[in-house]
């Protein structure tokens, strides 16, 4: 299995660390790349409206991704302790759970917002002129929810094996097929966010057959034979995968619903307000999603040497990891104070919107330290399985205290929207400070492996 499968347990772990992360860096960079030119374009062509539109819509439809991510994360958990404890012989029953169970999961999702798509948006409070063009969106997202699903659930256990070419691979094909037809459907064919939605679908469904196509053909080393019995739940994969699973899946929710609530207070305000609030989630998804990659390698790196007994190491790994994000995150910080309204003129000329941008993104940096913290300490929490701790953290970040700061900034103080953005760029420390004292207590010791 040594052509997929990594062994983190030995050798430099600055090296092991940066080949992990930097191919996840530049696809991460990618796959934000091929959603801010859909904004750009959408935002071009159809202005705030359409912003407004896709933001909103794309809130639901990353909430419904998230809860697959929460399982697919629970996967590569539960493989990278597998692949540290050396039990590479059960690979087999725990992909094959996963697969089942990401395709129950994905069903369901694809139902559900296909049939509940205008009572959601009706929920988020979406400005009546964007309505209707993010009904078009979310409907088709939700039909093609089953190739996001399956896309994140093979990431998953290529980054619990260590691979990260592969996934890096994946994004670049959906982000290059994206762009293609992004600017066919809507700049040329004019068929406005139904387009957007297609295109981002499309990208998806190439992406996910060509990696389960890459899959097949390395059927021998990447541990699972595709044969039809292999596809029925192994109860023991199963128990460890729902018992890691569940939690990550509520955690993501909950983070994500409580966005969405500060979407609907914000999409209250104005148009203007809500094309704002949505473009610079787009752009701060920027130094996120590439500093995402050092939370899969501490992830990855702790689950194999916390299975492995490795406890200085598992430590350490944190601790690089906390090096590179906070680097990221000062980058970025660095870039985006330079010419913040500049950078919105790229998704709009309207000067609704380009007002609002600099109370937007001066706020959101107030969290990027945070952030970076939680890129090492989540990563941690989840490599080693503690996915319990790691819900108990969301529903403090999402349910007390983003939803928490908003109201009373916005509304208790007055603030009003800058208050909604700033609660929502500091609540990250009612994560970050809890995550940085469990690692050094050090009762994260005394837990068994979830193999």
């Amino acid at each position: 299995m040594s052509g997929i499968i990594k062994d983190y347990t030995k050798g430099s772990l600055r090296r092991e660390m940066l080949s992990f992360s930097l191919p996840f860096m530049v696809s991460n960079a990618l796959q934000v790349a091929y959603t801010i030119i859909d904004m750009i374009v959408v935002g071009n062509v159809l202005g705030s409206a359409g912003l407004s539109a896709v933001a909103t819509a794309g809130q639901v439809a990353s909430f419904m991704t998230l809860t697959c991510i929460g399982f697919s994360m629970g996967g590569q958990v539960l493989i990278s302790q597998l692949i540290g404890a050396g039990k590479k012989d059960e690979i087999n029953g725990a992909v094959g759970t996963l697969f089942t169970i990401t395709a129950v999961i994905g069903i369901v999702a694809t139902l559900t917002g296909m049939f509940f798509c205008r009572g959601i948006l009706r929920l988020l409070d979406t400005p009546a002129i964007s309505f209707e063009p993010a009904v078009d969106y979310l409907f088709i997202s939700s039909a093609g929810m089953l190739f996001s699903y399956g896309y994140n659930m093979v990431s998953s256990v290529l980054r619990g094996m260590g691979n990260s070419k592969q996934p890096c691979l994946y994004i670049i094909i959906a982000g290059l097929t994206n762009i293609a037809l992004d600017i066919l459907f809507v700049v040329v064919l004019h068929w406005g966010t139904a387009g957007a939605a297609l295109a981002t679908v499309t990208g998806q469904g190439v992406s996910f057959i060509w990696s389960v196509v890459y899959l097949a053909r390395n059927r021998k080393s990447f541990g699972f034979d595709f044969k039809p019995r292999s596809f029925l739940p192994d109860r023991s994969a199963a128990v460890s995968l729902l018992k890691l699973g569940i939690p990550f899946a509520l955690r993501s929710a909950s983070v994500n619903l409580s966005m969405m609530y500060v979407t609907s207070l914000v999409n209250s305000v104005s148009v203007e307000a809500s094309a704002v609030f949505g473009t610079g989630l787009r752009v701060n998804d920027i130094p996120d999603k590439i500093s995402l990659a050092v939370n899969y390698s501490v992830s990855t790196l702790t689950g194999q040497n916390f299975a492995a007994g490795n406890i200085e190491r598992t430590k350490k790994a944190v601790y690089r990891g906390w090096l590179y994000s906070f680097a990221v995150y000062a980058f970025f910080a660095a870039l985006f104070l330079v010419d913040i309204e500049g950078m919105f003129r790229l998704f709009t000329k309207e000067q609704g919107v380009l007002l609002l941008a600099p109370v937007f993104m001066r706020t959101v940096i107030w969290g990027f330290p945070a952030m970076a913290v939680m890129r090492g300490t989540n990563g941690f929490i989840q490599g080693i399985g503690n996915s319990g701790l790691s819900l108990a953290f969301a529903l403090i970040d999402g349910f007390v205290l983003r939803i928490g700061f908003c109201r009373l900034l916005g509304d208790f103080f007055d603030l009003g929207l800058f208050g909604f953005f700033l609660g929502y760029g500091i609540a990250s420390y009612g994560t970050a400070i809890p995550g940085v004292i469990y690692l050094f207590c050090g009762s994260w010791k005394k837990r068994r492996p979830e193999i």
